[in-house]
């Protein structure tokens, strides 16, 4: 083992390992300012943002196949800590670590900081709940090119472990605002110029009825709604317009995460004018 990483952490009591632990809980997190990124894929997205990550924890394993993700966070400053297979198992919000883990500082950014470019497409989670959900709606907005995902204050803490681990990465690329009052965000958000769209398969015009109007080409900020219950009538009634993912099958609906997926495909489909510039392809899904 190399003298740079010192010795192998093999307890729990470890104070860093136990600071570490302790970032599994939002109390924590809020006092330290500080959060958990699990697995190669989301350490690696946090090293490309020089400063965000402060620690790293591997095992030797680990060390052999991501030795680049290693120097990358000591060429950073970031202090780097080789750990046995148990402590990893302490320190991992998974079943199956995968024995990497970085410690990182929040990301993110007050919704006035957002630029113009972010501001022609964004999102905002009202009373989101399931960190899932919301991590994945996290990685579709990045996908479709949205420049910012505003988490009401309703909704689900985006540096709860699960909620990372399913933006794969994307909380590192996303504007990602910690809202107040959804009447503020919206407020703010009509000033700068968006028109807000709230995505309801109940009251909503059927998106292929809105489409042809030229709406989606706009600056447009979309609200999604709680899995289960939706966008409540107050919340509704903040929006320009309400909009429905037309069903033409049997299904009684769509999951949160699949529907935002076409409404924001849908925005980002006219607002590039269907020329397809800038994109690529998307690998299989991991």
């Amino acid at each position: 083992m190399s003298e740079a990483y010192g010795a192998e952490l093999t307890s729990i009591r470890s104070p860093r390992v136990k600071a570490a632990r302790q970032l599994g809980k939002r109390a924590f997190r809020l006092r330290a300012g500080s959060f958990l990124a699990e697995g190669p894929q989301a350490a690696g997205e946090a090293l490309a943002r020089d400063g965000v990550v402060t620690e790293l924890f591997l095992t030797a394993a680990a060390r052999s196949r991501h030795g680049g993700l290693a120097a990358r966070a000591g060429r950073q400053g970031a202090a780097v800590h080789v750990v046995s297979g148990e402590v990893m198992a302490q320190l991992a919000q998974t079943v199956t670590p995968q024995g990497i883990l970085a410690v990182c500082r929040f990301v993110d950014v007050p919704l006035a900081a957002l630029t113009a470019a972010a501001l022609r497409l964004v999102v905002i989670l009202a009373s989101v709940r399931d960190p899932g959900n919301a991590g994945t709606v996290l990685r579709t907005a990045d996908a479709a090119g949205a420049g910012g995902v505003v988490f009401s204050d309703a909704s689900v803490d985006p540096y709860n472990s699960k909620c990372v681990r399913a933006s794969a990465g994307s909380i590192f690329h996303t504007g990602l605002v910690l809202g107040g009052p959804l009447a503020d965000t919206v407020g703010q958000l009509r000033a700068a110029g968006l028109r807000v769209l709230a995505a309801d398969g109940r009251t909503g015009q059927p998106l292929d009825q809105v489409e042809p109007r030229g709406v989606l080409g706009e600056p447009t900020a979309w609200l999604f709604g709680n899995e289960a219950w939706g966008l409540p009538d107050d919340v509704l009634a903040l929006a320009d317009e309400t909009v429905a993912v037309p069903i033409y099958g049997q299904a009684e609906s769509l999951n949160l995460a699949a529907a935002a997926a076409v409404c924001l495909y849908s925005s980002a489909r006219a607002q590039r004018g269907n020329a397809g510039g800038g994109c690529r392809a998307a690998p299989a899904t991991r």
